[in-house]
């Protein structure tokens, strides 16, 4: 049986002073101001979500009422973003959450949300990565511009698709676009803060305006039968999921929270933030607060355009106006939805360095790798070239099957531990200052994890048995390697 000292070593905690201390000397650039925050927060949170996920969770799961699903989403998303706001002005240091846990939970506990975030952010922006070849390829579609199957497609859908069209399996396939896009948004990072901030600032002024488009462009062929009823009659499937109702909209709740997955990326980036204290939690909340509006709307059109039934789950918005008649919108939403992808991949693969980069200060991985900062262009080089690789092969060659619902339950878990250390945080600290304090505690901290729970338990089974497996390796990787390179334990 264990000692009582190998107990006490998975919950040794990381001194706030000494995370304030490193926020001081960061090695590096500080060139983010509060509206490129806000911008970064946007750039993230915009993207697949919307130009995919609503479809699927409109037509096969909430109805008219995805709106409603947004709301619960969004509100389950404020009372993390609260937390995280109030975080992120106590230790202002990339380490988002990995390190929220580390000053307060314990080391075992950090390690595990580390390892969780790669769920969020790698294998976010590897389903982003996959998505933008899909809109692309539609883009390419529309211009008249056709590329072989087995160029757009990773081996085994390549192959499901081959066989769909009665031809023999091809001897070699990639999704090369995948590739290609994974490689720019690498050099665009591996350049600089300055040029990741500049790049994402445009494609975000792209594609809020496509967003608000659809909105307003929308709201002239709505037809309020559409939304009749808006909370359809509950339907049980063969294998015991329930579709419609109000099991149905927590059930799109829980698809649509990939949506706003992007907001906390904001908190990663306080290592490069001109003033992180103020600014890191105003853009944390603003981000997100414009962000649910702009979704609330883009869902209530889409249901009021046509049908839910109708939707296509893969291509929503430009099917909707299609159905509409204005098919040249298409064009309109297709552009913005490739284009908006770019940003949600420079935020994400961000993101994933800047928690890999923290992780590597304390000891959890290997500093020569994750923890190396190029001296002229002041960014992670050697983890953003590795994660860079990881992502492009996965997305050219990989399937990527039911991972948005998996990405979720990893920012889920965050969240929860987020919202929890900040409650203990206010008891165990009382004297810490705190630029930004989360209203109505401990209602708000202790709301967060409760909701936060809730929306965990509604996922599908599948997803939550192989969600287990990834926190079982997680745990045996801490064990083998982590425990025994930790800072803390030397």
């Amino acid at each position: 049986m264990a000692n009582p000292t190998f107990w006490r070593s998975l919950f040794r905690t990381k001194p706030v002073e000494a995370y304030q201390k490193e926020a001081q000397q960061t090695t590096l650039r500080r060139a983010l101001g509060r509206w490129s925050l806000v911008s970064m927060g946007i750039g993230a949170i915009i993207g697949g979500g919307i130009f995919t996920l609503t479809g699927v969770a409109a037509k096969l799961y909430a109805g008219p009422a995805l709106a409603i699903s947004f709301v619960i989403a969004g509100f389950a998303c404020l009372l993390a973003a609260m937390a995280y706001a109030e975080f992120a002005s106590i230790v202002p240091v990339e380490g988002s959450a990995y390190a929220y846990s580390y000053a307060t939970v314990g080391e075992i506990v950090a390690w595990f949300i580390g390892w969780n975030l790669v769920l969020e952010y790698m294998m976010g922006a590897t389903t982003v990565a996959v998505a933008w070849s899909g809109y692309f390829d539609k883009l390419l579609h529309l211009l008249g511009a056709e590329i072989p199957y087995w160029l757009m497609n990773d081996p085994f859908t390549a192959a499901e698709k081959a066989k769909s069209l009665g031809l023999p399996a091809p001897a070699f396939a990639i999704n090369l676009p995948g590739f290609i896009i994974s490689w720019v948004v690498t050099a665009i990072l591996l350049r600089g803060i300055k040029e990741t901030a500049s790049t994402n600032n445009l494609i975000v002024f792209i594609k809020v305006g496509a967003v608000l488009f659809v909105i307003l462009a929308g709201l002239f062929f709505i037809k309020p039968e559409n939304w009749k009823p808006f909370i359809p009659a509950p339907e049980v499937d063969l294998e015991g999921n329930v579709h419609y109702g109000w099991a149905g909209i927590f059930t799109a709740a829980t698809i649509v929270f990939f949506a706003y997955i992007g907001f906390d990326a904001v908190s990663t980036q306080a290592g490069e933030a001109i003033n992180p204290r103020r600014d890191v939690p105003f853009a944390i909340v603003a981000s997100l607060l414009i962000t649910t509006l702009l979704y609330i709307g883009v869902s209530i059109v889409l249901t009021g355009m046509v049908p839910y039934k109708l939707l296509d789950p893969r291509a929503p918005v430009a099917s909707a106006f299609a159905g509409a008649g204005v098919k040249w919108a298409t064009y309109i939403i297709t552009f913005a939805a490739v284009a908006g992808l770019i940003s949600v991949m420079l935020v994400m693969l961000l993101g994933q360095t800047r928690i890999f980069l923290a992780m590597a200060k304390d000891g959890l991985l290997p500093n020569g790798i994750f923890g190396y900062v190029h001296p002229k262009y002041k960014t992670p080089f050697r983890s953003t070239l590795l994660v860079g690789t990881i992502i492009s092969l996965v997305a050219s060659f990989v399937p990527i099957v039911n991972v948005s619902e998996l990405t979720s339950l990893g920012t889920l878990l965050a969240f929860t531990l987020v919202s929890l250390s900040v409650f203990i945080l206010r008891i165990k600290r009382p004297d810490l200052e705190r630029p930004y304090k989360v209203p109505l505690w401990p209602l708000v901290s202790l709301g967060g994890v409760l909701v936060n729970i809730f929306l965990m338990s509604q996922a599908r089974k599948e997803n939550l048995r192989a969600f287990a497996i990834w926190g079982i390796v997680g745990v045996i990787v801490y064990l083998l390697y982590s425990r025994h390179h930790s800072k803390l334990h030397q």
